[in-house]
């Protein structure tokens, strides 16, 4: 992994940032995390890439309040990724 910042999907709208930071510190130290509001997914960063990928080996398809995660590495957003198109 090059990041160290992962997407997580398939939350539960119940599901708080305090249970996702609780979850993810069992794999190292953890920056941030953000849920977007009545989406079903969020972003988690840790400290490091390594401990990304040990979340994420983990923790992707394991149950979390009755639901399986998608934990990935979160990719830039569209406008860092050089999506779409320029107008001149």
């Amino acid at each position: 992994m090059q990041g160290s910042k992962l997407y997580v999907g398939n939350l539960g709208y119940s599901v708080t940032e305090e249970q996702l930071r609780e979850l993810f510190s069992n794999y190292g130290e953890v920056r941030e995390v953000r849920i977007i509001l009545g989406k079903g997914f969020g972003f988690v960063e840790l400290s490091s890439p390594s401990e990304a990928k040990k979340a994420k080996e983990a923790l992707d398809g394991s149950e979390f309040e009755g639901r399986a995660l998608k934990v990935d590495e979160a990719r830039p957003p569209r406008s860092e990724r050089g999506g779409g198109y320029r107008r001149y």
